[in-house]
């Protein structure tokens, strides 16, 4: 019995200075991963109603969250391990040696999702905005993370990687509220400029027509065979093409009933007969 204490003895000297050491560490590890878990979950929150006051894309939201999430907590637990004691260097060597090799196999899927992120953070087009871009134009039908999806007026499905769209010119058809609509005639040098002028005039008096700009009829030019005039008027961007449509049609038929004709290329062709 009395080797028995006295060997416990022993075996409390030597291993009670590592329990207290080591118990001192644990509990500061765990009451700083507590407290690092729960301000990990509050800063996901704050940039969470952040991203949504941005109106930004829930999906996307969502998915910057978790990977903002994720990060912070995996460098949470990181430190926690460092904290007990715990040799953490080949540990994160070995994790940013698979974070580059990762980086290099996915880098052109990183560039397009880097690409789908500022697209959808600083929006240069919405879904159903007609926009131009990469030698391609089409109504936006979806923004996804890594690519973007656009209808040509054909009905054809155009799919563009979000890295090269993110990089490149944009023409967005669809942000402004109201569009300029150019109608261009030409007319016989015969006829009166005044009264194609008062022509094109009466064309404007649409409903769909802005007052403000005012419709203006400017001559753009003199050609070889014709005067170039210029209706220049202002609509609603969705009646950009039914007013282009319909102006044009009635410039033609006006013109034929004020008597202004509209020139096209003609050739002559001159019959030279030899004497034998």
């Amino acid at each position: 019995m009395d080797f028995n204490v006295e060997q416990l003895v022993k075996m409390s000297e030597a291993w009670l200075p590592v329990v207290l050491e080591y118990s001192g560490k644990l509990t500061l590890a765990l009451i700083t991963f507590l407290i690092g878990w729960w301000l990990v979950s509050k800063l996901v929150s704050s940039i969470g109603r952040l991203l949504e006051m941005r109106q930004v894309d829930r999906a996307l939201g969502s998915f910057i969250c978790s990977l903002v999430g994720i990060v912070l907590k995996i460098l949470l637990l990181v430190s926690v391990v460092s904290m007990v004691g715990v040799e953490t260097t080949s540990f994160i060597a070995v994790i940013g040696a698979a974070g580059l090799a990762i980086g290099l196999a996915l880098q052109g899927s990183l560039a397009n999702f880097a690409g789908g992120v500022l697209i959808m953070l600083f929006r240069p087009f919405r879904a159903g905005d007609w926009i131009e871009a990469q030698g391609v134009s089409g109504s936006v039908d979806s923004i996804q993370i890594f690519h973007t999806t656009l209808k040509t007026a054909d009905n054809k499905v155009v799919i563009v990687p979000n890295g090269i769209l993110s990089n490149g010119h944009i023409t967005n058809y669809s942000r402004e509220p109201k569009r300029r609509v150019d109608i261009s005639v030409g007319i016989d040098y015969s006829s009166d400029i005044k009264t194609a002028r008062d022509v094109l005039l009466e064309i404007a008096k649409d409903p769909r027509v802005h007052s403000d700009p005012a419709a203006v009829v400017f001559v753009t030019g003199l050609g070889d065979s014709a005067v170039n005039l210029s209706l220049r008027v202002w609509v609603a961007t969705p009646d950009f093409w039914p007013v282009t449509f319909a102006f044009t049609e009635q410039t033609k038929e006006r013109m034929d009933e004020a008597g202004i004709g509209i020139p096209f290329p003609q050739r002559v062709v001159h019959l030279v007969q030899q004497s034998s």
